[in-house]
């Protein structure tokens, strides 16, 4: 610790000295941690800055145990309170043990040993000072006596003197060595620590015996004996973390340290975090995995966030002991979404006027035709429910219908707007195709979360708010969706009886007061998300574990849900959360679905798209004829193996409502067979297939490509 004013001259120069004042070097003071407050002052976390030494806090003399300074003063400076700063019987009887070359105990005070933490020129080099060198710390430390007092030194030097390894002052050797704070250091360990400061590095056997020493002038003896039996334990205690440091959010904590270091903020992080609720969210995290890991469930991540301002209220990123992984932070760990991405497309859906909650989807099997082959998607328990409106479908998570909002919007669309969201999706939405809607996709639970908040929040986009006070990052929010179809979202996802087919009435995610929420589980079963708001919050909950193993007999209501309902609840507890009124232009109005498809209800529009009377799309016109084999863009290639003549395609047809004997197949124009299903000879090329009707109505085209065979040149 070099203190630039303080500039010591050699000993013969007439120049005086300047040093800090006391209270500059116990401002200046740094621990090797960064600390990190919650928004009451309470201590959350620390982050390791420094790496080339352990600083604790600067520890006030009267925190620190009279017998760790009873053994500091008999070990280094036994006449502290009656020399000035040099201590000249100590000095003479030194130099005359050195002249005759008996006894190695050299006469620098505390006074003289601090000068030399403070100015880096007065610091004994490798081969020990000289004589000018030493007289110049002589005199700087009688001038530092008359600036300071007995009590400034002795608080000083035991808060910056060198202990043991990469251990400084008093406050990281009582807690890491000792596990105690510096008050309650007991004789045999003030010892121990004392003997340290003559060997930082010395063996066990020499620091015992120092230490012993130290023991006998003290009137203590009798603790000598045990020594020995603690002496390797606490010698080896060097690298353990510092006792009584919070730890109750470390994954947050490095998450605020990054940020402040972005911003430019040194010292003490102050964030928005609230341990109180931080301290409830990990409880119930660590309640609800105990004796889960028969189910594979060891891993879980929350975070809660403000509507309102999108700060960080709590922010755990692992279940902590129960965990198999604990320093992973699951909160920013990126995972498949699965169905938590369906709001975003439907409010999307709902703003491009392709649908309104009153809107029938056909759940119904789906066969959808990609450049890989058939998607086929499935719902969650493998039954289909028929004509369903966009609210029971979104409510009750329906897979099917999702994908066929998808086919309206388009993947590209989405992925664009889900990137706009924050969302970490790093490929463009050709490459998930359909099942994009279904969360192919891979995000992270801040990020999700904080989407979520978007909807909360009128359809506003910012950056999670981390630090007190910090701008908002980003700008101003970013309207990513209209506050109208923000709010009919949320209205859908607060629905217990269009969640009622999939969830039932009662189940984790109902609440007592408003709320929505919706739940997502990714493939083969890795991951179990739930997500939702009140008027006041949005909670964000994943679990699953580290391993990325398939759960067993674990949904969004048994996995994730009673977690996000015990932290919802626990946050409206004093407080309540009424449903945000519309925006005004939301058009309210009685529907009637006909043949009884649904029961009668009052349905929220977008402006221009209310209806009254809703019935399927297959009373008014006939279902779509369409080609099944081939699909569009499908890349074929002759097999060697084969004779030529032998290698057909397969044409299959979807007849819709024309009569299957009416159907032509043409290939580049020619007529090559007719029927619902047919077979072709593969010609080399890429070929435009029509299916049509008798009359030469088009009814659906694909576009194929077929491959010769590679040929192979002649060797010469």
């Amino acid at each position: 610790m070099a203190w630039l004013p303080f500039v010591s001259e050699p000993a013969r120069a007439a120049a005086p000295l300047f040093f800090p004042s006391f209270e500059q070097v116990r401002a200046g003071h740094q621990p090797s941690d960064q600390w990190v407050f919650d928004r009451h002052g309470a201590m959350v976390g620390a982050v390791r800055q420094d790496y080339a030494e352990r600083r604790g806090a600067w520890v006030p003399l009267g925190d620190i145990s009279p017998a760790m300074q009873r053994a500091v003063l008999l070990s280094e400076d036994r006449h502290f309170y009656e020399h000035g700063g040099v201590d000249w019987p100590a000095l003479m009887a030194a130099g005359w043990n050195w002249a005759w070359g008996s006894g190695s105990r050299g006469a620098s005070t505390l006074s003289m040993q601090l000068v030399g933490m403070l100015a880096p020129e007065l610091l004994r080099p490798a081969g020990g000072r000289g004589l000018e060198q030493k007289l110049a710390q002589m005199r700087s430390a009688r001038l530092l006596e008359s600036g300071w007092s007995k009590a400034q030194i002795l608080e000083a030097y035991l808060n910056l003197a060198a202990f043991r390894g990469e251990l400084r002052g008093i406050d990281a050797v009582s807690r890491v060595m000792f596990g105690k704070h510096p008050h309650g250091l007991d004789q045999r360990e003030s010892a121990v620590a004392a003997a340290l400061l003559r060997g930082p590095n010395a063996g066990a056997g020499r620091v015992t015996a120092r230490a012993c020493a130290l023991l006998r002038d003290g009137g203590a003896a009798q603790f000598c004996q045990t020594l020995p039996d603690d002496m390797g334990a606490w010698l080896a205690a060097t690298a353990r973390p510092a006792a009584d440091v919070p730890a109750l959010a470390p994954h947050f904590s490095r998450l605020a340290v990054a940020r402040a270091s972005q911003a430019g903020t040194a010292g003490a992080v102050r964030t928005t975090l609230d341990a109180r609720l931080q301290r409830l969210v990990l409880e119930s995290v660590q309640r609800h995995l105990a004796g889960m890991g028969h189910a594979q469930l060891t891993d879980a991540a929350v975070v809660v966030l403000s509507n309102e301002t999108a700060e960080i209220l709590a922010y755990v990123g692992s279940s902590g002991h129960v965990s198999a992984a604990d320093q992973v932070d699951h909160a920013r760990a990126r995972r498949q979404a699965g169905s938590t991405l369906k709001p975003f497309l439907y409010a999307q859906a709902l703003e491009f006027r392709y649908l309104t909650a009153a809107s029938l989807l056909e759940d119904a099997p789906l066969d959808v035709a990609t450049a890989g082959g058939l998607y086929i998607p499935q719902n969650y328990d493998r039954s289909h429910a028929g004509w369903v409106s966009v609210r029971s479908a979104l409510a009750s998570s329906l897979n099917i219908p999702a994908v066929r909002v998808l086919m309206l919007v388009g993947p590209e669309r989405f992925a664009q707007r889900l990137r706009s969201l924050g969302l970490p999706l790093l490929h463009d939405g050709e490459y998930y195709g359909y099942s994009l809607s279904l969360g192919s996709a891979d995000v992270d639970l801040l990020s999700l979360t904080n989407a979520y908040r978007t909807l909360a929040d009128q359809g506003r986009w910012r950056l999670p708010v981390i630090l007190q006070g910090e701008s908002p990052a980003g700008g101003p929010p970013a309207q990513r969706f209209s506050p109208q179809a923000s709010w009919i979202v949320g209205d859908m996802l607060s629905d217990r009886r269009a969640r009622a087919r999939t969830f039932g009435l009662e189940s984790a995610l109902a609440t007592r007061f408003w709320s929505a929420v919706k739940t997502g589980t990714s493939k083969d079963m890795r991951d179990n998300w739930a997500l939702g708001w009140s008027s006041d919050y949005t909670v964000g909950v994943w679990v699953g574990n580290s391993q990325g193993l398939s759960m067993r007999d674990v949904s969004g209501v048994s996995g994730a849900g009673p977690i996000w309902h015990e932290v919802m609840s626990a946050l409206h507890e004093h407080r309540a959360s009424a449903q945000p009124l519309p925006p005004p232009d939301v058009e309210r109005r009685q529907v009637v679905f006909e043949q009884n498809l649904e029961a009668s209800r009052m349905e929220y529009f977008l402006p221009g798209t209310a209806v009254s009377r809703i019935e399927p799309a297959f009373t008014r016109s006939a279902p779509r004829s369409r080609i099944l084999s081939p699909s569009k863009g499908t890349v074929i290639a002759f097999d060697p193996d084969m004779p030529a003549a032998h290698q057909q395609l397969v044409l299959r047809a979807d007849a819709g409502g024309v009569a299957p004997e009416l159907l032509r197949w043409h290939i580049e124009g020619r007529h090559v067979a007719d029927g619902q299903a047919s077979r072709w000879p593969l010609s080399v090329g890429r070929h435009r297939i029509v299916l049509s009707t008798a009359e030469g109505v088009v009814l659906d085209e694909v576009t194929i490509q077929v491959r010769g065979l590679p040929r192979l040149s002649g060797g010469g």
